[in-house]
């Protein structure tokens, strides 16, 4: 629990005022055996009905406050830990959303969801648990066997013998779960992740005819959850019931060993009702105890993941600004390289410049780097070696959000929210009407006015009631909506006809004559107008230069070209 002192601290006054509640219950419910034993080895062998009556309201009064202050103090709770998890949920997503898409890579999506919401609702119910019998159930086992004492040192002492054996049963469970639990959470992470992946990709399931084989996959990944948790619960669960069998044994040793002496004049009736009352609330008080390392077990294994991703260090750090380069290129890389595993380069020695408003084409087979231009542009990932400057500044010397303000970018998988077509262009921006529709006519989204409400149409989750077309529309208007400095489009007119996409590269040289583009693309039509022409192979570059250029001088791109245009002349 010592990742979320931070968290604890604010609420540190309130916890106490909770725990002292709690502690003022458990002492009214320790004084009810007390009363009884006084009134009934006392007042009732004397006759005083009035004293009888009394120590009755007193023990009824005690039963009111135990229960009030129980109440109290379990709403009290509640709250604190409530609020807690709020701020714990609250700052891991800021973190999530803080982390290097490196440090993404190596913690997963899945795991991430998992992390955001059943370790931090472990950690709620540690926290809560904690306080509704973190001070309880001590209060009641350490008070009752002071009260015990109290009356019969030789009966306390039948109750003592049995306190180390179950110590040493909670300590052996809580020692064995507690890796149990943090494998458990593993797996959890892979349930999510199949189940995530399984809704996602649920048309081309279907169209492949797979879905017995992703049963089958699922249903390995649950298998292996429900025996890891099978496990850990079995042998947490060894603790409530090895527990009851010491403190019965022993309250079956207290009842022998008072019946004798009582039956030897040694002790009166009344202290052993009031023991086995007691040993009631020690029995009681222990099952909680209990139950609190079990709780511990798996919020301390939460707590740990989720403090992992809290701890994580800053990655992609600014660096100290220099002065820019005079007469600079817009955008510039210099001798890049890059790997995202470390072994083997993904993108080897990669030098060029764009002046503003020029346009970057680049053509490659898949996993060619194409997308990893664009990732190291924006910053998404740190060069291995070499440098990337926009306007002569080297982008790790520029602020993350000032850097990325100046894009406008369409991701090859990028994606479309639940809400209106408005909302979507405009993504949380302060744009007016007239902005929207613009870009979406610059996009060639002319489906919007044919839509029910236009730009207030609804969209369905992940746009479900939108073809492809319209969707790759949509989101380039999002990307055209900010009037961006630089704009990327990475594979996004895949799904547009050839008019279409034509259309959409006259309104981008026409209107958008002062943003630079970087256009990722398998057609060799969309790239041919570009200024430069990036061919791709293997991370390599293997042509650059103008369309007609590339045809003189790269076979690759050539092939690629007649292969699609025949004479490779633009066929719209």
């Amino acid at each position: 629990m010592s990742e979320l002192k931070k968290y604890i601290r604010p609420y540190l006054g309130y916890i106490v005022l909770t725990m002292l509640i709690k502690l003022m219950g458990a002492l009214a419910e320790l004084l009810i055996p007390y009363l009884m034993e006084i009134m009934l080895d006392v007042k009732v062998p004397q006759g005083d009905v009035k004293s009888i009556y009394l120590f009755g309201g007193l023990m009824l009064l005690c039963a009111f406050l135990c229960l009030g202050a129980n109440v109290i103090a379990n709403r009290m709770s509640a709250v604190s830990s409530g609020r807690i998890t709020r701020s714990v949920r609250h700052d891991l997503f800021e973190k999530l959303q803080s982390l290097s898409a490196r440090q993404m890579d190596g913690l997963t999506v899945a795991s991430a969801e998992s992390r955001l919401t059943s370790d931090t609702y472990n950690v709620n119910q540690l926290l809560a648990r904690i306080q509704r019998l973190g001070i309880r159930a001590p209060s009641l086992l350490v008070g009752g066997i002071i009260m015990m004492l109290g009356m019969d040192v030789m009966l306390s002492l039948v109750l003592v013998a049995m306190l180390p054996i179950i110590a040493v049963v909670v300590y052996r469970v809580t020692k064995t779960t507690v890796p149990l639990y943090t494998h458990e959470q593993t797996i959890l992470d892979r349930v999510v992740r199949v189940v995530q992946e399984n809704i996602t990709g649920i048309r081309v399931i279907k169209a492949l005819s797979k879905t017995d084989d992703e049963k089958q996959r699922f249903h390995s990944v649950n298998e292996e959850l429900t025996a890891t948790d099978l496990k850990a619960g079995t042998v947490a669960a060894i603790t409530n019931p090895a527990s009851s069998l010491v403190l019965n044994l022993g309250l079956t040793l207290v009842v022998v060993v008072g019946a004798l002496r009582v039956n030897g004049g040694h002790c009166p009736p009344g202290v052993i009702v009031a023991f086995l009352q007691y040993f009631t609330m020690i029995l009681n008080a222990m099952l909680g105890i209990t139950r609190i390392f079990v709780m511990w077990s798996k919020g301390e294994a939460s707590a740990r993941r989720v403090a992992d991703v809290l701890n994580q260090p800053a990655d992609l750090q600014q660096q100290p600004a220099k002065e820019a380069e005079p007469n600079a290129p817009h955008i510039e890389f210099r001798d890049v390289s890059f790997s995202y595993t470390g072994v083997g380069k993904n993108l080897e020695h990669l030098s060029f410049r764009l002046q503003s408003g020029q346009v970057l084409g680049i053509l490659g087979s898949t996993g060619s780097g194409k997308s990893t231009i664009i990732n190291l542009l924006m910053r998404l990932y740190d060069p291995d070696e070499g440098q990337i400057l926009i306007d002569g500044q080297d982008v790790r010397t520029m602020d993350a959000t000032e850097l990325r303000s100046r894009f406008g970018v369409v991701f090859q998988n990028d994606f479309v929210t639940e809400g209106t077509i408005a909302d979507n262009i405009r993504f949380f921006r302060d744009m007016d009407d007239t902005a929207l529709e613009r870009a979406a006519q610059h996009a060639q989204a002319d489906f919007i006015p044919h839509k029910e409400g236009g730009m207030q149409a609804e969209v369905m989750v992940r746009g479900n009631n939108l073809s492809g077309g319209q969707k790759q529309r949509l989101l380039i208007a999002r990307a055209l909506a900010g009037d961006p400095d630089i704009l990327i489009l990475d594979d996004s007119s895949s799904a547009l006809d050839y008019r279409t996409d034509a259309n959409l590269r006259r309104a981008l040289r026409q209107h958008y004559r002062h943003t630079t583009t970087v256009l990722v693309a398998q057609r060799v039509s969309s790239l041919m107008h570009a200024d430069l022409i990036l061919v791709l192979d293997d991370g390599e570059v293997i042509g650059s230069g103008t369309h007609d250029e590339l045809m003189q001088t790269c076979e690759e791109y050539r092939i690629i070209a007649q292969t699609q245009m025949g004479d490779g002349k633009e066929a719209v």
